[in-house]
């Protein structure tokens, strides 16, 4: 059967984000996902995509132990698809690019989204989530965070708790730093640890070739590296990154040479400290006639901006035959966050 998206704008009578929740003085009822009428939906499918990071200006770490960040999300059409099925208890299942390589248990991010959204709406957390994986794994382009995002949605619709996106929101920057924007999607611009967002106005379509690794760099490490090269006065420090106004000027004009000349990425070094054959990945895209080529994220994918289609197809066609990285895709953007499918 077919589904209607979460309603943006769906009345919440609490602070329970859900419309299950009881009314001050009454008991709470426990609505048994297994039990409601025959009228419910079954199940719920949500496309979420993954993101680049356009900018990365990293600072000083506080006192929570997170860095102060601003950064431009960027979300890309190469997406994963999250189903979330009516169940007697909570499971997650895994299938696609990478998929041995995703937890399937409580470690998972998507089933963490499924149980807090469950104990906030006080409901039985009773879903069967099965991810469908295109987003690289541990590549720096929010995976896991996109996969949370969508089980946030998928539930909600599922268990039919009237929760809004921006309550939905809230939830996502409980969860991590990027899982609100896979709500949102588009370009935006993140900062506290980048679970604060504004729109930005983005002109046209971006195109990508994307140059994916065969292992994985931890956001952690990445970060712990990034302490460690400005501790030793290897790389500069940035007690607050600022806001990169021309970058924000080169995504409204929808020009793309002027949008790679701003790009940047404070978490490139350490990334390539980490993992050193990233060099040759970037010195071989820009080879291939990229704008300009970024480590996304924490990397290790590697993002190369083109000026065409056509273009961005060449320079992944060249990166695959350079040896240089595990395969490659070519993906365009700005696309919309987390959408239920029909």
């Amino acid at each position: 059967m077919t589904s209607a998206e979460v309603n943006d704008t769906a009345s919440i009578t609490d602070s329970s984000l859900c419309r299950h929740g009881p009314s001050p003085g009454q008991p709470v009822q426990r609505t048994s996902i297994a039990a409601v009428s025959d009228a419910a939906l079954l199940s719920v499918r949500v496309r979420v995509p993954a993101k680049i990071n356009l900018y990365l200006g990293v600072g000083d770490v506080r006192e929570d132990g997170f860095h102060e960040i601003v950064t431009i999300f960027h979300a890309v059409d190469l997406a994963d698809e999250v189903l979330a099925r009516v169940a007697g208890g909570l499971s997650v299942s895994v299938q696609g690019d990478e998929a041995h390589r995703v937890p399937e248990d409580s470690r998972n991010l998507a089933w963490k989204a499924a149980a807090m959204l469950a104990q906030r709406c006080e409901l039985p957390p009773q879903a069967a989530i099965e991810i469908t994986k295109s987003i690289p794994v541990g590549g720096g382009m929010a995976g896991g965070s996109a996969d949370a995002a969508a089980a946030l949605i998928a539930c909600a619709q599922l268990w039919d708790t009237g929760s809004s996106r921006a309550e939905l929101g809230e939830l996502a920057g409980e969860l991590g730093s990027d899982v609100a924007f896979g709500l949102t999607g588009g370009t935006a611009l993140g900062t506290g640890r980048g679970e604060v967002l504004s729109p930005v106005m983005t002109v046209g379509t971006f195109h990508w070739a994307l140059a994916l690794a065969d292992a994985e760099i931890s956001a952690a490490a990445a970060y712990r590296e990034l302490d460690r090269l400005r501790d030793e006065q290897l790389v500069a420090s940035v007690n607050e990154p600022a806001v990169p106004e021309l970058m924000l000027e080169a995504l409204r004009s929808g020009d793309a040479t002027l949008l790679a000349e701003h790009m940047h990425n404070d978490l490139e070094p350490a990334a390539i400290s980490l993992m050193p054959e990233l060099q040759a990945t970037l010195d071989a895209g820009w080879a291939a006639g990229a704008l300009t080529g970024i480590v996304s994220g924490s990397g290790p994918t590697c993002a190369f901006l083109a000026p065409t289609g056509p273009a961005a197809a060449e320079i992944a066609a060249a990166l695959a035959a350079s040896g240089t990285c595990h395969s490659t895709k070519i993906t365009t953007g700005p696309v919309v966050g987390a959408r239920v499918m029909r």
